[in-house]
């Protein structure tokens, strides 16, 4: 994980708070009862805040030679995606949640070739559940895991759950790093 060191992230990560920190009693994906929630919707939609996240996530990106393109869960890493396959000029691929009812089986949409390599691209991570439920998807259908990018590790297990499974990430910014600022 990075600390939160320089004027630019630090002043990022105020506007990323600012737009999205809510306070009050919420329910995580996982179940679990928490005190804040961050809407990541409230920071992807707003073009100037997407655009700067996306500027500092690159470099949490490995060797673009490492890897074939960028993989996102739907819905919400989608709009990063979208933006940094652009910027580092990567063709993306979106992990559906399930499949449609009329009869694909294809958990994944868009183009890519068995024994490909991904970069997973999280928008906020807690327990990292939906992220191994993304790269089990993508292992599934003969791709390779990379490593993980996310914007927030909120801090409530995905690293350790990460680990657990074999996968490594990076995360532009940890619950820590929003709580001090």
């Amino acid at each position: 994980m990075n600390n939160v060191g320089t004027d630019k992230r630090s002043s990022l990560l105020k506007k990323i708070k600012d737009s999205s920190f809510l306070e009050g009693s919420f329910t995580t994906r996982a179940g679990e009862k928490t005190n804040y929630y961050i809407d990541k919707y409230r920071f992807e939609t707003k073009p100037e805040l997407l655009d700067s996240i996306c500027n500092e996530l690159l470099p949490l990106f490995p060797d673009p030679h490492t890897y074939d393109r960028i993989a996102a869960p739907e819905l919400g890493a989608v709009p990063l995606a979208a933006v940094l396959s652009i910027k580092l000029m990567k063709p993306f691929i979106i992990v559906k949640k399930s499949s449609k009812e009329y009869g694909t089986q294809n958990l994944i949409e868009g183009l890519f070739k068995d024994g490909e390599s991904v970069v997973l691209l999280e928008d906020i991570l807690t327990s990292g559940g939906t992220a191994i439920k993304s790269c089990d998807v993508l292992l599934k259908h003969h791709l390779k895991i990379v490593h993980t990018v996310a914007v927030i590790d909120r801090e409530e297990g995905a690293q350790e759950n990460m680990k657990k499974q074999g996968y490594t990430y990076d995360a532009l910014y940890t619950k820590s790093d929003l709580f001090n600022c």
